[in-house]
């Protein structure tokens, strides 16, 4: 039997989270979850995990550490070139929706390989 499993997170601002979420990662609101101390989204095509958040107070939400790796161009082998140009397509969305960039890492031919960043609550993931 195959064990059903979601990927928790624990917020100051659960839908403000899953807002920046749904953006980042083109998932939805998880229909008929409508609870103001939390949110949870889910993939509107059914292949990735549900993502949840509950809301916690300030100091709180540090104790368990998340990252997600936002897959671009989707799994490998990759055109270098074109994962580059669809990493530095999304990152200024990101940022507009209040994420930071952190550092970029290119490649040794300058190609950029990843962009670290973090979420509106300090949470870095990576677009990559």
């Amino acid at each position: 039997m195959a064990t059903h499993s979601t990927l928790g997170g624990r917020a100051l601002d659960p839908h403000r989270q899953a807002a920046f979420w749904a953006l980042a990662l083109g998932y939805v609101p998880e229909p008929g979850y409508d609870w103001p101390d939390g949110a949870s989204l889910v993939d509107p095509d059914g292949v990735g995990p549900p993502i949840g958040w509950l809301k916690v107070e300030d100091g709180m939400h540090r104790s368990n550490h998340q990252h997600i790796d936002i897959r671009v161009a989707g799994e490998g082998p990759w055109d270098m070139a074109e994962r580059g140009r669809l990493i530095h397509e999304l990152v200024p969305v990101l940022v507009e929706a209040g994420a930071t960039v952190v550092f970029e890492v290119a490649e040794e031919d300058g190609t950029v390989d990843h962009v670290i960043m973090l979420d509106p609550e300090g949470n870095e993931f990576c677009v990559a």
